[in-house]
């Protein structure tokens, strides 16, 4: 079986295979996931990893099938680096991972650990092409899946749910939906060209923009709010003060300026979020 579509033997596979790994996009599921860790106060690291891992596999699963997707079967990409046969390969191993840190979870916690990884699974396997043809589910997919990645972690070490996950939850899923308009508003010109569903393209490029920021903006004001309340430590407000920065320059640059700014900008604030429940200097 042929897996790289560039490259022979073991090195061109293993390439094609390692490609699919995407820092950028990856690493906020796996950080929400340590987050709820880190909510649950005390946690145990050999759980934290095994949830980690869950979520690794169900978006490597993602990248994988949405590449598949969008090169071989809609013809919208360049290029690919995996052929069919290396796609379909590569979706099962990476099942057969999430499978296998779902049933560990199951096994060191329980039932619930396992059934609540599993949303981000789903979510994965069918962004494409089930779900990013809808303006809802296109963008609120992604979003979903790091607030589920943050509500099971925060479960896996602790066996039950709380007020403050869930609201951490809710806040990025606000959040990363606002960016992830601003992120789809980039292929504004060709997704309308083959009848795609954007945000952009059903409120176009400046009703999207105004969607987009007042998302954030509800995120943001939503953080203010819940440390008021004292669900969120008082110095969460730092985490809106940081991102508002970000976000202020990012409002007057182009989509794909805009975008760069702003998925760091949440590295920034999920960062900021960590150290306020980690270190809670004014508790």
């Amino acid at each position: 079986m042929h897996v790289a579509r560039h490259g022979d033997g073991v090195r061109g596979a293993a390439a094609a295979l390692a490609s699919q790994v995407h820092p950028v996009f990856m690493l906020p599921p796996l950080a929400a996931s340590a987050f709820g860790a880190v909510l649950a106060g005390e946690f145990s690291l050999l759980v934290a990893a095994v949830h980690v891992a869950a979520m690794f596999a169900a978006v490597y699963t993602a990248h994988v099938k949405d590449g598949y997707v969008d090169f071989h079967v809609r013809g919208e990409d360049d290029d690919h680096p995996l052929t069919p046969a290396g796609c379909r390969l590569a979706i099962r191993a990476a099942t057969a991972a999430f499978l296998a840190s779902a049933a560990a979870l199951w096994w060191l916690v329980g039932p619930w650990a396992a059934a609540l990884a599993a949303p981000a699974w789903l979510i994965a396997y069918h962004h494409a092409p089930q779900l990013d043809t809808n303006p809802v589910t296109t963008t609120t997919g992604y979003p979903t899946g790091i607030a589920v990645s943050l509500v099971g972690g925060y479960y896996a070490q602790t066996q039950s749910l709380a007020v403050r996950p869930v609201a951490f939850a809710g806040v990025l899923l606000v959040l990363l939906s606002g960016v992830k308009v601003v992120d789809d508003a980039q292929d504004y010109d060709y997704d309308r060209s083959i009848d795609k569903r954007s945000v952009a393209v059903v409120l176009g490029k400046p009703g999207a923009r105004r969607l987009a920021f007042g998302l954030m903006a509800a995120a943001m004001a939503a953080v203010v709010a819940l440390a008021a309340l004292a669900v969120f430590p008082p110095t969460s407000v730092a985490a809106v003060a940081a991102f508002g920065v970000v976000a202020a320059f990012a409002a007057r640059s182009d989509p794909t300026i805009a975008t760069m700014l702003l998925v760091r900008g949440c590295y920034v604030f999920l960062a900021a979020l960590v150290a306020a429940v980690w270190f809670r200097p004014l508790a």
